[in-house]
């Protein structure tokens, strides 16, 4: 394995690449999960899957478009997407999740309408769904890079307003946390799906995003040791899960899931046999009640 890591490139990018996306998507994960926004990462990804049909719809329907990238098509899809989620939520202040749902079965529409112009699905589009490890070339490598920097950036630079945004929101009005926050956490959150679908598939990357976070709130009760293990579990999933898929020669998207199936299974097995309980409301109450952001 160490072989082929230093002697191929596309190996070598789809390891990079994937340690990268094991650590944005569990990150921005985290927020998405206490904000009891987890279905976002579904809207997203068929938002972003009816970018790529478009993309490649007008590169079958003329020569004109061969100019296309249908990756660039999908994250322009995602990040409008993303804010058109978070202008329906304010629309409908009392029924905010009705948002998603729209965007969804949008998304959904949209890319059935395309694939079947784009004459049908392709092996490029079947990457895209399930991820590819021989499909990350160098310019998706330094997309990907640059995501990353921008999503640990923005983390880093407003934890404690997306802290209180996660808990309280009625707070997060009072001391004056400026709207803006929340629309551009949408899009670095429509970025993270769209870096993530080369190599676990834009059907598959919810689940990066949110299973790691279910299996650590089982397990921590402070808000940075709930991130710190996300992280870690999301790792360890992508790198076992490349590793097997690479010896299979299957789809590493598909595998990375079942291993995260597979650690939440064992994670209720093991606190059933000790009796232990979850963790996760403990989280949230704890949170909710550190106003000085010390989780």
């Amino acid at each position: 394995m160490i072989d082929a890591i230093l002697n191929f490139d596309f190996i070598r990018y789809s390891f990079i690449s994937g340690i990268l996306i094991g650590l944005i998507a569990p990150l921005i994960g985290t927020f998405i999960v206490v904000r009891r926004l987890s279905l976002i990462a579904d809207a997203l990804s068929h938002v972003t899957l009816s970018g790529i049909s478009f993309g490649m719809f007008m590169i079958s329907a003329s020569a004109t478009f061969s100019f296309v990238n249908p990756i660039w098509t999908g994250i322009i899809f995602s990040i409008v997407g993303a804010l058109l989620i978070e202008k329906l939520r304010t629309s409908y202040s009392n029924y905010q999740e009705i948002a998603i749902p729209i965007l969804m079965s949008s998304g959904i529409g949209l890319s059935a309408i395309f694939i079947s112009l784009a004459d049908g699905f392709n092996q490029e589009l079947v990457g895209l769904l399930f991820g590819s490890i021989s499909a990350v070339a160098y310019s998706d490598l330094v997309t990907i890079v640059i995501i990353a920097i921008l999503v640990v950036a923005f983390i880093l630079l407003f934890y404690k307003e997306l802290f209180i945004l996660s808990f309280d929101t009625e707070y997060s009005k009072v001391i004056g946390i400026p709207k803006w926050i929340s629309f551009l956490f949408i899009v670095i959150v429509a970025l993270v799906i769209s870096a993530s679908m080369r190599v676990i598939g834009i059907l598959l990357v919810s689940a990066l995003i949110t299973l790691p976070v279910a299996i650590a709130m089982r397990w921590t009760k402070g808000f940075k040791q709930f991130i710190g293990l996300s992280i870690l579990i999301g790792e360890f999933s992508v790198i076992t899960g490349l590793v097997t898929a690479f010896y299979l020669d299957i789809s590493p998207g598909g595998v990375i899931v079942v291993i995260l199936i597979i650690l939440l299974g064992l994670t209720f097995a093991a606190q059933k046999l000790t009796k232990g309980k979850g963790k996760g409301v403990s989280l949230s109450e704890n949170a909710r009640s550190n106003k000085n952001v010390e989780g």
